[in-house]
């Protein structure tokens, strides 16, 4: 038999990027504009993890365009770029793709956070698409040019503005402060051992996809309207994060508790949606098997919980979750954002 022609060998391209999800710690909401000019100091602290979204781009023989989730198991199709705008299923994906004009590539993108689990597991795999795509189309952009692409087209997605600190754990990894400024939004790293902070949390899956027990659009539409039991909780949700970073940094283990504690507190008066009976049954399991503080991740109403306590009840606590029919998900960490290859 003949030697293959090398010209009718067509390399296939690959790229493949990872970008981290994160457990957000204190101040979730006021990071939506402009809620937070109306609160001075007003941050979020959050910490990235190694449960991570995936993409894979690759060479395809033709121009069509195949976008497949492994997550959902729904597959795009489309001969054009231009066909995408309007797609209805995956539909971050689709505009992804629309907005960077791709073509001839299947696009593959995984998961390994559960489905709803209130650890921005899309502002993830948002940027790690945009950086596939990006990569693909060798066009470069810097990570905040990155981070606002992954925004807008994440609110064309939703329909609603978005907050702003899930993109940056998913880009620069680590624990950090997002400072939310009149004259702009600072990252600030916080020099922290991520071990004594990994063994004082549990992160459990309630089981549930999360039902947005926080509207976000609805709490903006409020604040703006002057509702003022909104405003005085986003004021005590500025002091909460002001506070959990303050003990984070110092060290004062005793006090972080206390401040997840209130953080929680803050989050029920905010959308009292947030709380269903289901994860107050968790908190008090993990409260009797020695947790001092808990709060679910992100809107709530299902989705993700984090239980807080000393090391040595590390276990128990993850038992009690366990046995209340939670998925308890092991993670460290992640010192390390966006990955490329």
């Amino acid at each position: 038999m003949a030697a293959p022609n090398d010209s009718s060998i067509i390399a296939v391209v690959v790229i493949e990027t990872s970008a981290p999800t994160r457990i957000d710690l204190a101040g979730g909401t006021i990071d939506i504009w402009p809620l937070y000019l109306f609160h001075p100091g007003a941050q979020t602290i959050n910490a990235a993890i190694s449960l991570r979204a995936r993409a894979r781009v690759e060479s395809r023989s033709d121009a069509r365009i195949v976008i497949r989730s492994e997550d959902t198991g729904v597959t795009v199709e489309a001969d054009d770029w231009k066909e995408l705008r309007d797609e209805r299923q995956l539909r971050l994906l689709s505009l992804l793709v629309h907005f960077f004009e791709t073509r001839g590539i299947t696009l593959t993108t995984s998961s390994q956070s559960p489905a709803g689990a209130g650890i921005a597991g899309s502002s993830a795999l948002n940027v790690a698409v945009c950086a596939a795509l990006a990569d693909w189309n060798r066009t470069h952009f810097e990570p905040e040019a990155l981070l606002q692409v992954a925004m807008n087209v994440e609110a064309q997605t939703i329909g609603v503005p978005t907050g702003l600190q899930d993109y940056r754990p998913a880009l620069y990894g680590g624990i950090a402060a997002l400072e939310l400024e009149v004259d702009g939004v600072r990252r600030v790293p916080l020099d922290i051992d991520p071990g004594d902070l990994e063994k004082r949390i549990v992160l459990g899956y309630t089981g549930e996809p999360r039902n947005s027990g926080t509207n976000n659009w609805e709490i903006t539409k409020k604040h703006i309207d002057g509702d003022r039991h909104v405003f005085e909780c986003f004021e005590r949700i500025r002091d909460t994060a002001a506070s959990m970073r303050e003990h984070l940094t110092r060290g004062d283990w005793d006090e972080v508790g206390a401040a997840i504690a209130d953080e929680w507190e803050n989050r029920k008066r905010l959308a009292p949606g947030v709380a269903t009976p289901a994860i107050e049954a968790l908190i008090a399991r993990a409260m009797a098997a020695g947790a001092t503080a808990a709060k679910v991740c992100g809107a709530g109403g299902g989705g993700c919980l984090f239980c807080y306590g000393p090391p040595p009840a590390r276990t128990a606590i993850a038992a009690a979750l366990a046995a209340g029919g939670a998925r308890v998900l092991e993670y460290t960490i992640e010192r390390h954002g966006l990955t490329r290859g």
